[in-house]
Formats: C-alpha cells, structure tokens, sequence
C-alpha cells in the first residue's frame, strides 16, 4: 500500500511539473508580453497540427460548452467592463457559438487519372495573430478560436483595451479545460496588457504567419502595414428598402428585432432605411404598432447635437460619433433628445434625410433613421450610396424578386437579406462566424478560411506533355 501511494503521489507531482511547465511562465495563456505569448502559442502549435479532426473538434467542444454554460456570467462581466449594449442580448451571442463551424467543415479534394493522383490538402498556417473588437469581445474569440484550432493553428489575441479583462478571464477558462482534458496548454494565447503597441508586436512578430483583424478602418490600414496576409473583418453601414410590395407588420417587426439588438452594436444591422413613399405612412404606423417609439423633428435634432461632434474640413461639416453613446439603452437617447420613452422599448426611430448623420455614418445606437423615396429604384440608389462601398451587409423587406436581385447586385455585398431581421444571415440554416472578411473578400470566415493549400501529387505512370 505504501508503494502505491508513493506511486500515486509521484504521478500527481510529474502531471504537476509538467503542467507548470506547458505553461511556460504564463497564467492559463496570459503572459506579460507578446513575445512570450506569441512563443508559447508557436510551442503548441505543432501538437495541434498533429491532433486527428476528432480531437481538434473536442477542443471546439470544450469551448462551446463554455460559452453555453457560462453566457449570463461571460455577458454580465463583458457589459460591465466595456458599458455597451445589453447583458442579455450578450448571452445569446455566446449561446448561439454553438453555430459556429468546426473540424467537420474541413476537406481535402482529390482527383485521379491513368497518370496518377492528385491530393490537395488544407493545411494550417501556424500562429494566428488576431484583434478582438470592443463590441464582441468573447464572442469573437470564441468563435474565431474554433475556427483556427479546427484547421490546425493556434492563436495569439489582441484584444480592446475595454474588453480586455472578460477576454482574459474567458481565455483562462477554455485553456484550463483543454488543458485538462487533451493535455495541451496555451493552444490560445494573449498578453496581459490591451495596447496600440502590443497589436503592433504581434502584426510584426516574425512567429505569426497570419492576421485576421476585426474592427474599424484604422486598426485594419495598420495591420496591412507589416506585409503579411490579412483576413479583414471591416466596418460597414447596412441599409435596408421597404418596397411597395412588402409586408409591412412583418417588416417593421424584422427590423426592430435586428436594429435593437445589443443596441445596434452588430455590424450587420439594420442602420438605416428607405422606404417607397406610398407605403411609407402605412410602414411607420407598423413600427409604432410594433413597439418602437417615434422622434419628432426636434427630438432627432437635439440627439443629433448631443451624440455627434463635427469637424470641418475643406468647408465641409464631418460627422464623429460620440464614444459614450454608443451601444446606449434608449433610455439614454431618449433622455439626450428632451423626451420621455416607455421602460423595455427596444428602439427609436425617426424620418430623416438622406443626408443626415444618422444615415451616412455607423452610428450602433438603437435610433434608426427612416428615409422617403419616390421609387424602389431611387432606395437601392441611396442604399448603395449610404453603404459608402463597405460590401459588408444590405437587406430589403420585399415580395418582387426582381427588385430584391436588382438590390444585390448594386450593393455586391457580402450578406443579403430578404424579408428577415439582419442576424438570419448567420444563423440556421447557415452558419455564424463573428469575423466578416469584407475588404479582403473572404466573407463569413470558417475553419477552411484559415488554411493555406498543400497539392501533393503521386504518378501512376506516363504524364501528357503540357
């Protein structure tokens, strides 16, 4: 008996060193500084490489189950931290990573002849350097985690400095199960700190192969810089037509669903809309009936005053949204436009201009702009204008399949919705990714987005001359 207990204690005590040292100095994959990160993301790297799709998919599963079991907390903790958008609309983003592609999304193609055999196979790329947004922060890393585990890689985050925590905490927590479960540490990684310089670190650090960048235009233009490949998730600024021939209650009920959630934090929604003036009183009355609440023109002026700083240039007024009213309840909008609103509205919305700040720029506010125009022709015109060439996502509430192609093909962007709320695009029967490749053209990005090809070629006997 004795025997055995020293065997026991000295098993416990080798898993315990060994532990200790996977770790390499870090705190379940949160080191110090990038290069530590990023090294110890590279030690790991090979191990997941050579995981069968069984095992690779087990990591996927240790996440999503995270992600379920633990959204009210995940979500309570990002909203307190970063001040944006609603707890609960948080938790259904980390329940819904259960959509999200894994190891069984990855091929290989094969083609043969009386020549031979031709394999073309998927392989990983190594580390992958990736930026989290403020708006998303844990579902992002989620998803994109299982994207890049599924095919092979690991990863090295960077998230923003007003999520950085919640990353952290929920980085601690898929690393420790894996860990535990597959015997591999720091498969993800990140340094403590969220700052400029970090990010620079990891866009330059000659061990990340690859960068998948989410967020505005300026973190994207500055990962482009170091002259490695970039999967982009940019931004966008989707607009939506209301045709004569719609369904007007259903409409109205579609775009409140997608415009309010998370207080319009999502990239993919509905910022703004045009509808045909003949059905236009008829379609505000369905939004009222459908639980939004109406801004006159002096209550949209004075939110326009208090949510929008303007620079001139050129002689030219710029519009800026204001950092503290973004991802905001309505109740605060409504407090800044002078008006009273009933508890549990979802959204404000107003007729506007097409020129109006509130329809040029991604305001992610839970105010939406309504826009009148004579003709579906002249809604897709001013969507194409007002989407200011993003290519990221467009909707239309429509019963005529002609104007609903005539709208894709104008915007060429890379979610179309017809007759549903904007979020239908990454949902059942599709699939979700919080990274959306709009500038480099990937689209909704999946394991395979994050493998470079490997041709492998056999002969089986005599080859034709080219």
């Amino acid at each position: 008996m004795m025997i055995a207990s020293q065997d026991l204690i000295r098993t416990i005590a080798e898993e315990v060193i060994a532990r200790i040292e996977a770790r390499g100095g870090g705190d379940d994959g949160v080191f110090e500084t990038v290069d530590q990160a990023v090294k110890a993301a590279a030690a790991a790297q090979p191990r997941v490489a050579a995981m069968g799709l069984e095992d690779r998919e087990r990591m996927n599963a240790i996440i999503r189950r995270i992600c379920h079991d633990n959204a009210a907390e995940l979500a309570r903790i990002e909203l307190a931290e970063t001040k944006i958008g609603r707890a609960d609309h948080k938790a259904i983003k980390l329940r819904n990573i259960r959509l999200v592609l894994g190891a069984d999304a990855m091929r290989s193609e094969a083609s043969s002849d009386v020549t031979g055999l031709c394999l073309v196979e998927h392989a990983p790329w190594g580390v992958i350097g990736m930026v989290l947004p403020a708006t998303h922060s844990v579902p992002t890393m989620a998803s994109n985690a299982i994207n890049i585990l599924a095919a092979g890689n690991t990863a090295v985050f960077s998230p923003h400095p007003t999520g950085v925590g919640v990353a952290a905490r929920a980085l601690r927590m898929f690393n420790r199960e894996i860990l535990r479960e597959l015997g591999v540490a720091n498969v993800l990684t990140m340094a403590r700190e969220a700052t400029i310089q970090n990010a620079e670190q990891i866009f330059q650090h000659p061990d990340v192969a690859l960068l998948c960048v989410t967020g505005g235009p300026g973190v994207v233009k500055a990962a482009m810089k170091f002259g490695k490949r970039v999967i982009a998730a940019g931004p966008g600024n989707p607009p939506v037509v209301v045709d004569e021939t719609a369904d007007l209650d259903a409409a109205a009920k579609a775009i409140i669903q997608g415009a309010s959630f998370d207080n319009n934090l999502l990239c993919i929604g509905e910022k703004e809309v045009f509808v045909v003036a003949s059905v236009a009183d008829a379609f505000l009355d369905s939004m009222r009936r459908a639980g939004a609440v109406q801004l006159d023109a002096r209550a949209i002026e004075a939110l326009t005053g208090a949510a929008f700083t303007f620079v001139e240039k050129d002689g030219v007024r710029h519009p800026h949204v204001k950092r503290e009213f973004i991802g905001q309840d309505t109740q605060v909008l409504a407090q800044a436009a002078g008006v009273g609103v009933p508890a549990g509205t979802d959204l404000l919305f107003g007729e506007t201009t097409e020129d109006h700040p509130f329809v040029q720029e991604e305001q992610m506010m839970p105010f939406l702009p309504v826009v009148r125009v004579p003709h579906v022709d002249a809604a897709i015109q001013a969507s194409v204008r007002a989407e200011h060439g993003y290519r990221h996502t467009a909707m239309i509430h429509s019963r005529n399949l002609e104007n609903a192609t005539r709208m894709a093909r104008a915007l060429n962007a890379t979610l179309f919705v017809q007759n549903a709320p904007c979020y239908a695009s990454l949902n059942l029967p599709s699939y979700l990714s919080h990274s959306i490749a709009t500038p480099t053209g990937e689209g909704v990005t999946t394991p395979m987005t994050f493998t470079r090809q490997r041709r492998i070629v056999i002969g089986g006997g005599a080859l034709r001359i080219l």
